[in-house]
């Protein structure tokens, strides 16, 4: 069956958006134990398994381990190193010097989800490494701008893309942001290129995890053969950023901060 992203959209009150925000604080810690523990020769696995502990640690449940796929998903975070976009698994692979690596992290607290991503150098890094992390960063915060009341899908989706691609990269077609409330995946859709004054209407209480993906060179992707890892088709670097945002009566909520 596919997926209506226009009927699973589920507004939240207040209480719901607390509690979101509890769930996006413990993910923000896991992302900051995570990036203290970057360097050259740290495995993936480590990185992993140390999300796992903060998640858990803080009563909550690591909400992609086992997310149905081709097969069940087997990690906590999805770990994409250079060319890798988006899904890589964690395995016993070392970080390397000069290496951007993107951690997606997920926790389910309380019966809400707080999704949020980040992409790191490991330590010195290309000056056009750096300048794609930047770009991709900044593309977020282009997004979460628009993320108002009375705006539509449209209109961020145009600003990430209008932004990305003026910086002369590319953003993916075949991946997007997404609702999320009591499930990773609600509506609506959020995909990161689209045109002003489209889409859906954007009301107080839709929450939305908005995530620019951007490619240095093509905009198109492969699948590798562990049925995951999303890469670029040119094997160009990306990068992935994400928030958990919260539309109000005024300006956006970000509910995966510290």
């Amino acid at each position: 069956m596919k997926f209506n992203w226009d009927r699973n959209i589920n507004i939240k009150d207040a209480q719901e958006l607390a509690l979101m925000r509890e769930a996006g604080r413990v993910n923000a810690l896991a992302h900051e134990t995570m990036q203290k523990m970057i360097r050259p020769g740290i495995t993936t696995l480590e990185l992993d398994a140390a999300a796992e502990a903060v998640i858990r640690d803080h009563g909550g449940v690591p909400v992609f381990k086992g997310y149905p796929g081709p097969t069940p998903f087997p990690g906590t975070i999805c770990v994409s190193i250079n060319d890798e976009l988006v899904h890589g698994i964690p395995s016993k692979r070392k970080l390397k010097e000069g290496d951007i690596v993107s951690i997606d992290c997920g926790t389910l607290l309380n019966g809400f989800v707080g999704d949020s991503a980040i992409t790191v150098p490991v330590g010195k890094i290309e000056t056009s490494a750096q300048l794609l992390l930047e770009i991709t960063e900044k593309a977020l915060w282009e997004g979460i701008a628009m993320l108002r009341a009375g705006n539509r899908t449209g209109d961020v989706s145009w600003a990430i893309q209008n932004f990305v691609e003026k910086n002369g990269f590319q953003v993916t077609r075949d991946y997007t942001g997404h609702g999320v409330g009591r499930e990773m995946h609600e509506g609506p859709q959020v995909p990161n290129y689209g045109t002003p004054g489209r889409g859906i209407m954007l009301r107080p209480g839709m929450t939305i995890a908005l995530e620019p993906m951007v490619l240095v060179g093509t905009p198109r992707t492969r699948v590798l053969s562990n049925q995951w890892t999303v890469v670029s088709a040119d094997s160009s670097l990306t990068a992935h950023f994400e928030h958990t945002v919260a539309v109000t009566d005024g300006d956006p909520t970000i509910l995966t901060l510290l």
